[in-house]
C-alpha cells in the first residue's frame, strides 16, 4: 500500500520534467522567421568580395601610375644612382638632368711618399731644419707640419760611416803613390837598358871587325892561331851580350807596363770605395724629397732604422702633397660606361657636405676587381691654395657627382659650414 503513492509521485515528476524540456525548444515557425542571425554569413561574404575587387582594381592601376611617375621624373631629369653597396646620394647639387652618376669614395694623395733612409743607423736628431743650420735649432718633427723640398728631417749617427770614409781616403792615397812609383821607375830603367844595349852593340861591331881582319891575315900567315881564336871568342861573347841586353829591354818594356795598369786599376777601385763611403755618410742626413705635409711619424729619437728591416722601423715618416688630392672610387661594371676620362665632376667631403670642389676623371684603372665586380676610378680634385690641407684630408669619405658630357656643370661656390673653421684649425 505504501509503495503505490511513491510510484505515482515519481510518474508525476517525470511528466513535469519532460514538459519543461519541450518548452525550451524553438518551434518551426520561429526557425523559419526571416532576419535574425542567419544574415551574418551573407554579410561577411559580401565584405570579402568587395575587398577582393578593390585590391584587384588597385593592382591594375599601380603599373600605370608607376609609368606616369617615371615619365614625370624623366621629364624633370631624374638622376640614377649606381655603384657599390656604399654608393651615396647627393641632393641639391644641380638640376638632375645634367647628372650621369653619383658614387662614394675616399680621398687619397696622388703621390704619397714613404720617407726611408738609404742606410741604417740610430736616429740622433729628429728635427726639421735647413741645410747648414744646426740640428738643435730645428723644430721637432710632428704630424701636420709642412716642409719644403730639401729640408732636413732627421740625422742618423754617423761615426761608423765617417771612419769608413777616412779609411777609403787612405787607401786611395796609397794606391796613387804606388802608381806614381811605377810610372817613375819605368822610364829610367828603360833608358838604362837601352844605353847598355847600345854599348854592347858597339863592342860587338868592334870585335867583329877585329875578327874579320884576323881571318884575312891568317890566310897570309901574318896572325898566329892564338890571336885568331882570341878575336873569335871576343866577338862571340859580345854578340851573346847584345842578345841578352835585348831580352832585358823587352822585359823592362813588357811587364812594367802591365804593372802600371794594375796600379791604375787599384787606384780606380780605391776611389770607387771612397765614393760609396761618402755616399753612405751623406745619406745619414735624411731630407724631404718633395714639398708637402707630414702625414705620419714612424720613429722617435734613439730608434734604430733599417731600410731593409721587415719587423722594425724602416721609415722615418709618411708625407704627401695635399694640394694634389684625388678621390678613389669603385664603380660597378654596370655603371662604368657612364664614366670617361676628363669627365667633369663635383666633389663633396662627407665631413663638410656644404663645401663643393670641382674635379675631373684623371684615369680609369686598366684592370677590374673580379671579387667586387667594379673598376677603380680616380677623380682629380681642384683645391684652392688657401684651403690646402684644411678641409680635405686623406682617407676622408667623399661623394662624387659625375656630369654627362653635354651637361652644364654648376659653378662651385663653397660655403663655410658652422664650426668648420675651428674644426679645420684643430
Amino acid at each position: 500500500m505504501t509503495q503505490e503513492p511513491a510510484k505515482s509521485s515519481l510518474a508525476g515528476g517525470g511528466a513535469s520534467l519532460s514538459s519543461k524540456v519541450k518548452s525550451l525548444r524553438l518551434s518551426g515557425a520561429e526557425l523559419r522567421e526571416p532576419g535574425g542571425s542567419s544574415k551574418l554569413p551573407w554579410v561577411l561574404c559580401l565584405l570579402l568580395a568587395c575587398s577582393t575587387g578593390y585590391l584587384a582594381w588597385q593592382a591594375y592601376l599601380a603599373p600605370a601610375s608607376t609609368k606616369s611617375s617615371d615619365a614625370a621624373a624623366e621629364a624633370d631629369g631624374s638622376k640614377t644612382a649606381g655603384g657599390m653597396a656604399g654608393t651615396g646620394r647627393s641632393a641639391d647639387v644641380a638640376p638632375s638632368g645634367n647628372l650621369s652618376l653619383d658614387s662614394k669614395g675616399y680621398i687619397v694623395p696622388a703621390h704619397q711618399i714613404l720617407v726611408s733612409p738609404k742606410v741604417g743607423g740610430m736616429v740622433k736628431y729628429l728635427r726639421i731644419h735647413k741645410p747648414g743650420q744646426a740640428p738643435e735649432e730645428g723644430i721637432p718633427l710632428e704630424e701636420g707640419l709642412r716642409v719644403e723640398k730639401g729640408d732636413i728631417l732627421a740625422v742618423l749617427e754617423s761615426t761608423d760611416y765617417e771612419s769608413d770614409v777616412a779609411r777609403c781616403r787612405a787607401q786611395v792615397a796609397s794606391a796613387e803613390q804606388r802608381l806614381a812609383m811605377e810610372r817613375k821607375n819605368v822610364p829610367q830603367e828603360i833608358d838604362r837598358a837601352q844605353a847598355e844595349l847600345s854599348e854592347a852593340v858597339t863592342q860587338r861591331d868592334y870585335f867583329k871587325t877585329v875578327h874579320d881582319r884576323n881571318v884575312s891575315l891568317s890566310k897570309k900567315g901574318s896572325v898566329s892561331p892564338n890571336e885568331l881564336e882570341k878575336s873569335q871568342s871576343d866577338y862571340e861573347a859580345s854578340r851573346h851580350r847584345v842578345e841578352r841586353l835585348e831580352r832585358a829591354l823587352d822585359i823592362v818594356r813588357g811587364p812594367r807596363a802591365e804593372r802600371i795598369k794594375v796600379s791604375e786599376a787599384e787606384v780606380s777601385s780605391a776611389r770607387a770605395d771612397l765614393v760609396k763611403a761618402e755616399w753612405r755618410l751623406d745619406n745619414c742626413t735624411i731630407v724631404a724629397p718633395i714639398t708637402g705635409t707630414l702625414l705620419r711619424k714612424n720613429v722617435e729619437e734613439g730608434n734604430i732604422v733599417n731600410p731593409v728591416a721587415f719587423n722594425g722601423s724602416y721609415s722615418v715618416c709618411d708625407m704627401a702633397d695635399l694640394s694634389n688630392l684625388e678621390v678613389d672610387l669603385s664603380i660597378q661594371e654596370r655603371d662604368i660606361s657612364r664614366v670617361f676620362k676628363d669627365q667633369r665632376c663635383i666633389v663633396r667631403a662627407e665631413a663638410y657636405p656644404e663645401r663643393q670642389y670641382s674635379g675631373h676623371v684623371s684615369r680609369l684603372m686598366p684592370i677590374a676587381d673580379r671579387a667586387k665586380g667594379s673598376v677603380s676610378v680616380r677623380v682629380k680634385i681642384r683645391i684652392p691654395a688657401e684651403e690646402e690641407g684644411v678641409y680635405l684630408k686623406p682617407e676622408m669619405g667623399a661623394i662624387v657627382t659625375f656630369y654627362a658630357a653635354d651637361a652644364a656643370v654648376p659653378k662651385v661656390e663653397a660655403s663655410v659650414p658652422d664650426g668648420a673653421e675651428s674644426a679645420a684649425n684643430r
